[in-house]
């Protein structure tokens, strides 16, 4: 058993972690468990020592240690988590990491603009068909070619295993080796997304695609192209949904039309004949707002899915299971603004690969645990806390020195966690974001800390060590 309480998750998440040598991997959980306690601090902040700082940043230095192995261990707790469920969505997406601030970093290349220096990311995280982020099933990052920059006009030429369009293919066929057989896995993307290789790519059986709709194809349809076709259809109902604040929208209502259609879909003209390709069969859906407000652009989702969509509520599913995707944003987010990822100051590529590899467990967890609390409210908070961290969270929300017998509701515990990071919680706020429950648990750590050391009778081993996530 791991000696120090704010590792025991940390322990169980990576008890398979393979490094090479023990005391890497008790290194590995160490390191995942003080920097997810201390989220949005900087690793000297994150640590009680300046040797545990020396201790994180040899991990990153190791060139024994691979970004590869420190996910596998995560990857494999992420698939126990997968087991049992009918379904599970893998929702994919890219980012970046930019470091053009700090222009001495050795290895990194050019981003979207070449005075832009870092790494790609993609990103395939599974996230259960509620809503709930299950962990990294894959995750690739790569450094451009400064000689290839300004030859975008070139991709035509290229096929798609030379161009970074094959991220898409690559992280599917990972997925699909690591998902388990009986599970349906349902590959969720944006735009981005729209490839015809991705469509057309042979898939085991249970693996599905739900894709956000970029380009106008050719269809084997009397109206020739995919959107007149779609429009052609029948409306099939309505569908009323609230749209969240955005730097570019007030919340509001949107009233959207549902629309859905079987097409087959020609292959691009330039490869049809000269590659012999079929088209594809698949199912659209269309969600389009028929009458937006004044001046403001509607919503309008066109959905490719290998799914069946036998009816209305088919198509409703798919568009919630798609609305999920934004899941993958929000990760990409903690990764970089809760843990800090392009502040690190580190210098050269390879040291960074192997913090990303090493975040991103800790970015799972914190996003993990904002929605585990609004799906499952009522679970005891015992499954995710230790006793000394949920006791002292109780007494110094509830200005109490006593605590219950029983242990507080998930849902009231990381409520209390967001107001130690300045959630108000009036009734008109809604649940509480990753980035209040980041900071709390900053808070709650140090709190908890001191309450050990106060209460000396509920030493660590005296604490259960809490399940899967």
């Amino acid at each position: 058993m791991i000696d120090s309480g704010k590792e025991t998750w940390a322990a169980n998440e990576l008890r398979d972690a393979e490094l090479g040598d023990a005391r890497l991997n008790k290194r590995l959980v160490k390191v995942v468990g003080t920097l997810a306690s201390h989220a949005a601090s900087s690793v000297p902040e994150a640590c009680d020592s300046w040797a545990e700082t020396k201790g994180v940043y040899r991990l990153w230095d190791s060139l024994r240690v691979t970004p590869q192995a420190i996910r596998q261990a995560h990857r494999q707790s992420t698939v126990e988590r997968v087991e049992g469920l009918d379904a599970v969505l893998v929702v994919q997406d890219t980012t970046t990491l930019d470091v053009s601030h700090r222009p001495a970093t050795k290895g990194v290349g050019p981003l979207d603009r070449p005075s832009r220096q870092g790494v790609k990311v993609h990103s395939a995280l599974a996230v259960s068909t509620q809503g709930v982020p299950l962990g990294i099933i894959h995750q690739q990052d790569w450094v451009r070619d400064p000689d290839t920059v300004g030859e975008k006009h070139k991709r035509h030429q290229l096929e798609t295993k030379d161009k970074e369009s094959q991220r898409w293919l690559s992280a599917l066929e990972a997925t699909q080796e690591s998902m388990p057989q009986q599970t349906t896995m349902v590959t969720v993307a944006d735009r981005e997304a729209d490839i015809y290789d991705l469509w057309a790519t042979p898939r085991r059986p249970g693996s599905e695609l739900l894709i956000r709709v970029s380009h106008n194809r050719r269809v084997k349809h009397q109206a020739r192209y995919l959107w007149d076709a779609v429009l052609q259809s029948p409306v099939k109902g309505e569908l009323k949904i609230q749209l969240n604040r955005s730097a570019t929208r007030v919340p509001r209502e949107a009233t959207l039309t549902v629309r859905y259609t079987k097409l087959a879909i020609r292959a691009p003209a330039h490869r049809e004949s000269k590659e012999h390709l079929e088209p594809v069969e698949a199912q659209l859906i269309l969600a389009q707002e028929e009458n937006p407000p004044t001046g403001v652009k509607p919503v309008r989702w066109l959905l490719f899915t290998t799914l069946p969509v036998r009816d209305y509520q088919d198509a409703i599913r798919f568009l919630r299971w798609y609305s999920c995707r934004w899941l993958v944003e929000r990760y990409h987010y903690v990764l970089k603004s809760g843990c800090n990822m392009e502040k690190l100051q580190l210098e050269e590529v390879n040291r960074i690969l192997r913090a990303l590899a090493t975040y991103c467990i800790v970015a799972w967890r914190l996003l993990w645990l904002t929605y585990e609390a609004r799906q499952n409210p009522d679970s005891p908070c015992d499954s995710v806390l230790q006793l000394h961290e949920w006791q002292s969270l109780y007494c110094t929300v509830n200005k109490t020195p006593v605590p219950p017998e029983t242990p507080p509701t998930l849902h009231e515990a990381v409520r209390w966690i967001a107001q130690l990071g300045g959630f108000l919680g009036r009734r008109h706020d809604g649940e509480p974001g990753v980035k209040t429950i980041w900071r709390g648990l900053r808070r709650l750590n140090d709190i908890a800390e001191t309450w050990k050391l106060l209460n000396p009778d509920h030493s660590t081993h005296h604490l259960r060590l809490v399940g899967k996530a």
